[in-house]
């Protein structure tokens, strides 16, 4: 197991290109090459074709200095500053500063060092300015699309993804959790799941805690069901309204005939099916039935719900 993990890992570049630090810091990559060659601020090692690559250290120091050059430190003080004066100066400020993009690239900072402390002080700090709901739409969902993009350019380890996007799933349990179960809208019941193979649940994490939050009964299912799995709420006298979120999976030359199986389940039923996500897109253009629903984005659904 090791050994595949190691393999998928050999497989993903943990060297960075300039492209990759521009799409990540959200620095132009002209300007980081004039920090290098004005104030020797990053260190690229070159390829035996003269071509500049960075370490994650790189990455990371990149990171620091950009959330230190927004929050009125000037390139040249933070040039005459020790590598640890700027690793400490920057998560102080992120520990102090922590609204939206200060908060984000703190973010991006915690998740490429693996930082839990800077993570948890980044959103202690928001609570004190936000509603847990504001911090969800205003700092991780702008985070979250951030992560997709870079997934694109394959600058990201699953490693990072995991870490992060664990830490938040914590968060949005807890504040479910929170929620007093007194059930106000008992008409029917939601049922949250994700196809199989499929694992990016966030985004249906933080839908069940809206409908909790409405007052709504729900039943979370998780990651990875079959769908064969549904016939069991079918057989139930109450209203059941089943909710699943496709980011990845089914791929795009399964996702009709899983959507036809899906009309085979729901046919001749009261219940309904939503589907949510990115990938409904690859149906929306299929004749289906008056009871299963297409939403691009939570968003729009909870617009309805």
């Amino acid at each position: 197991m090791l050994n595949k993990i190691q393999i998928k890992l050999n497989n993903i570049k943990q060297d960075f290109t300039i492209k990759d630090l521009e799409n990540i810091s959200g620095i132009k990559a002209h300007t980081i090459r004039i920090w290098e060659k004005r104030y020797n601020l990053l260190q690229p090692k070159r390829t035996d074709t003269n071509i500049r690559y960075y370490s994650p250290e790189n990455l990371t120091k990149l990171l620091n200095i950009v959330l230190l050059n927004k929050n009125n430190f000037k390139i040249s003080k933070i040039a005459a500053m020790s590598e640890d004066d700027i690793t400490t100066k920057s998560r102080e400020l992120a520990f102090n500063i922590a609204i939206n993009d200060e908060a984000i690239n703190a973010l991006k900072v915690a998740m490429f060092q693996f930082d839990k402390i800077l993570f948890n002080n980044t959103y202690n700090k928001l609570l004190h300015k936000k509603t847990f709901r504001e911090i969800f739409k205003d700092i991780f969902i702008p985070f979250l699309d951030h992560i997709g993009l870079l997934w694109q350019t394959e600058t990201l380890l699953p490693a990072h993804e995991h870490f992060i996007s664990n830490l938040i799933a914590q968060k949005i349990q807890t504040n479910t959790e929170k929620l007093q179960y007194s059930i106000s809208n008992t008409n029917k019941t939601y049922v949250l799941f994700l196809p199989e193979n499929e694992i990016h649940e966030l985004g249906l994490l933080y839908l069940n805690y809206e409908l909790v939050l409405r007052g709504h009964h729900t039943i979370y299912l998780g990651q990875s069901l079959p769908l064969n799995n549904l016939n069991y709420f079918l057989e139930s006298e109450r209203e059941v309204c089943f909710i699943s979120s496709f980011t990845i999976q089914p791929y795009d030359d399964k996702i009709e005939g899983y959507f036809n199986q899906i009309e085979e389940v729901m046919k001749d039923t009261k219940n309904q099916f939503i589907a949510v996500g990115r990938k409904v897109d690859k149906v929306k253009h299929l004749q289906l039935i008056d009871n299963i629903q297409l939403h691009y984005s939570i968003s729009d659904l909870l617009k309805v719900l």
